[in-house]
């Protein structure tokens, strides 16, 4: 898969609908305590059968404790607004955002582009700072996925 990586800078905040957990990276690659699966899971079964052909999904993890070792928010979302008593409500902040892009099968893509992140920002020649404040995958469709990532 090539890396393909682009600067972009986001002037417009987008409310989304979905669903929320919190958890960390350890919890989620340790499998113990990993909560991201269930909620994609919850969110196919429970919101998206609700969706429209022209609502957008997203995957948004926001509210960082720290850095790459602490706690976050995860949604399972869209744009569409969906009524539910587990339905939480989270903006795609404004800012300066690097667009990591896959196209493949999917769940395998989406984390395959996340491993390009992780090698991106670990490069000690790397010219970008995350930011921790929002990143989110955008899925174009379900092939294609785009992962942002906030950088200072």
């Amino acid at each position: 898969m090539d890396q393909q990586v682009t600067h972009i800078n986001i002037d417009n905040p987008t409310t989304l609908f979905g669903l929320k957990v919190r958890t960390s990276n350890m919890n989620e690659m340790s499998g113990e305590g990993a909560k991201i699966a269930g909620l994609w899971q919850q969110f196919y079964t429970d919101i998206a059968p609700k969706l429209t052909p022209s609502s957008q999904v997203y995957g948004v993890y926001t509210h960082y404790e720290s850095d790459v070792t602490g706690e976050f928010d995860v949604f399972a979302c869209t744009d569409m607004q969906v009524t539910s008593s587990e339905v939480e409500q989270t903006t795609l902040a404004t800012g300066n955002y690097l667009r990591f892009s896959g196209k493949g099968a999917m769940p395998q893509t989406v984390i395959d582009v996340w491993g390009q992140v992780w090698q991106y920002f670990s490069n000690e020649q790397c010219p970008h700072i995350r930011a921790y404040k929002t990143d989110y995958e955008f899925y174009k469709s379900c092939e294609e996925v785009e992962v942002f990532i906030s950088v200072e």
